[in-house]
């Protein structure tokens, strides 16, 4: 069966970063997934986590200044010193909150020889490191078109070249079905064949990037597809509510256990 796990960052943004713990066990998730811990002590996070009974599936590794628009700094050749720092940093939020996955983000940066090969190196770096603790790095194409022009890779065949040249066992595919709908499309196909090299999943309605059902892709037999397919990793529930949270997970009942709430 399909495991969802809710995007804490998007699902109750909100709420006070750690009171979503709380809300998502109520709407009954098992698994967490979100953006940027680095406002809180690991521990917090941690403790957190275990009082609610959730997993931590996913987060980021500090991506630059996002507030002032970056998306991330690895593929940019002058800022590999602070990627580093950013590495050690996400590994031991990690270790602590016993997260299995790391999303290394490219940024914004032209598809030069010199950015590449930037990228590559650092996607090799943060690999070699995680390796030890048995963490996996995901690299995820964002759609170029609606959220993120100039974003490094925008396809799945740009980032699996990256994933090829870097060479590392433990360096994954995060596949987002919004994005891939919005660049790709032939969702079903292109799972089916990337199956292998996928690490982890996310999901939003298209257009609008809200709750299944609210958009053009069908949910309901894809992910029956997903499931048959025998993934069983966990799929990030990566929307924009379009109202009440909670109230909006219907699509979700034969996935979640609502005798928790």
């Amino acid at each position: 069966m399909v495991k969802l796990a809710a995007n804490l960052s998007m699902m109750f943004q909100d709420l006070p970063f750690l009171d979503r713990f709380d809300a998502a066990e109520a709407a009954g998730f098992s698994g967490v997934e979100f953006m940027f811990p680095y406002d809180h002590d690991p521990a917090e996070v941690a403790v957190r986590a275990r009082k609610c009974g959730l997993k931590v599936v996913l987060f980021n590794l500090p991506a630059g200044d996002w507030a002032g628009g970056e998306r991330g700094i690895a593929a940019l050749p002058d800022r590999t010193e602070e990627f580093r720092a950013g590495v050690a940093k996400g590994l031991d939020y990690a270790r602590t909150v016993a997260c299995p996955r790391l999303h290394l983000m490219a940024g914004k940066a032209p598809n030069s020889a010199e950015c590449r090969a930037a990228l590559v190196a650092n996607v090799v770096y943060a690999a070699d490191l995680a390796a030890a603790d048995g963490i996996d790095i995901l690299i995820e194409p964002i759609n170029t078109r609606v959220d993120i022009p100039g974003y490094f890779y925008g396809t799945t065949d740009e980032a699996l070249s990256v994933m090829d040249e870097a060479a590392r066992d433990n360096v994954r595919l995060q596949y987002d079905i919004y994005h891939m709908q919005i660049m790709e499309g032939d969702l079903a196909r292109t799972i089916e064949r990337l199956l292998p090299r996928i690490g982890h999943m996310q999901l939003a309605d298209n257009p609008g990037r809200a709750e299944p059902g609210s958009g053009e892709i069908n949910y309901t037999w894809l992910l029956s597809h997903i499931d048959a397919l025998g993934y069983d990793g966990w799929i990030g529930c990566e929307y924009r509510p379009a109202g009440d949270t909670k109230a909006g997970l219907g699509w979700a009942r034969p996935y979640l256990d609502f005798g928790r709430a």
